[in-house]
C-alpha cells in the first residue's frame, strides 16, 4: 500500500476489522455527535436568521421530549448495528470504488427514493389508529423546536432506518453516497423544523420541501406529506401551497 495515499477501500477494511463492542461505541458516539449537531445548527440559524417567526413562539421543550430524544439516538443506533450486521454477513454490499459522477447519480437516487419511501410512511403514520399510537407525540409540536425533528415514536425512527437498509440491500451504494445522505437528511430534517423559513420564498416553484412547507402539515395535518421535495404531495392531491 502506497503510504502517501490511504484508499477509501482502506477505510472500510479498518471499520470491517471492528470488534462488535467497538461497533456499539462507535455507533452510539457517532449518533450522539449527529443529534448534537442537529441542535448546534437550529440554534445557529436560529441566532443569525433574521426572517420572522413562522409561528409567535417556539414549542416549549420538555422533560418527556428529552427522554425521547435519547431513546431515538439509541434507535438510530441500533439501526446503524444491523446495518453493519447486514454489510458483514453481504447483504449490503458497498462499491469501494466509486467515481464522482456515480456518487452524485447515488446521493440523488437515494434522495429521490427516500422521498417517495417517506411520503407514503408518513401518509400512512396519519391513518387515526396509527397516529393516535404512533405519530401524536411529534404532531403536539404545532410550533418547534431544537428537539423536534427527534420527537418521534421509536417504532418511526426504525421504520424509517429499516426503508434505508431496504434500499442498501437493494444496490451497491457506495459509502460516501450514503454519507452525504445521511448528512443531507440531517440537515434538511433540522431545518424543516425551524419556526423560521430558512429558503427563498421562489424555492417553492421548484418544489423544493420549505421550511415553510412542513411548518404548514404542522398547522394542517392532512397536507403536505413530503418531506426533501413536494413533488408527491402535487401528484397525490395533497399539496397545500
Amino acid at each position: 500500500m502506497d503510504p502517501d495515499w490511504f484508499s477509501f477501500s482502506d477505510y472500510l477494511k479498518i471499520f470491517w476489522q471492528f470488534s462488535w463492542l467497538q461497533w456499539i461505541v462507535f455507533s452510539l458516539l457517532s449518533n450522539i455527535f449527529l443529534f448534537l449537531f442537529s441542535i448546534g445548527l437550529y440554534q445557529l440559524i436560529e441566532k443569525t436568521c433574521r426572517k420572522e417567526l413562522l409561528q409567535k413562539q417556539n414549542h416549549p421543550v420538555s422533560q418527556s421530549d428529552i427522554y425521547l430524544c435519547l431513546l431515538n439516538v439509541l434507535c438510530n443506533s441500533i439501526v446503524m448495528l444491523l446495518g453493519v450486521f447486514l454489510w458483514k454477513n453481504n447483504w449490503i454490499i458497498l462499491d469501494q470504488n466509486p467515481s464522482v459522477f456515480s456518487i452524485l447519480f447515488e446521493t440523488v437516487a437515494l434522495i429521490l427514493l427516500m422521498d417517495l419511501l417517506m411520503y407514503f410512511f408518513h401518509y400512512a403514520a396519519h391513518l387515526p389508529f396509527i397516529f393516535k399510537v404512533l405519530h401524536s407525540k411529534h404532531h403536539e409540536h404545532v410550533s418547534t423546536n431544537f428537539l423536534s425533528l427527534f420527537v418521534l415514536h421509536p417504532f418511526e425512527t426504525i421504520g424509517f432506518g429499516l426503508m434505508i437498509l431496504a434500499l442498501l440491500m437493494g444496490y451497491d451504494f457506495s459509502m460516501i453516497s450514503i454519507s452525504l445522505y445521511l448528512l443531507i437528511n440531517l440537515i434538511w430534517g433540522t431545518i424543516g423544523h425551524l419556526n423560521r423559513e430558512f429558503f427563498p420564498e421562489s424555492f417553492d416553484q421548484f418544489f423544493v420541501g420549505t421550511t415553510k412547507f412542513h411548518n404548514k402539515h404542522h398547522l394542517d395535518e392532512s397536507k403536505n406529506f413530503g418531506f426533501y421535495t413536494s413533488i408527491w404531495d402535487r401528484l397525490f392531491g395533497t399539496y397545500r401551497s
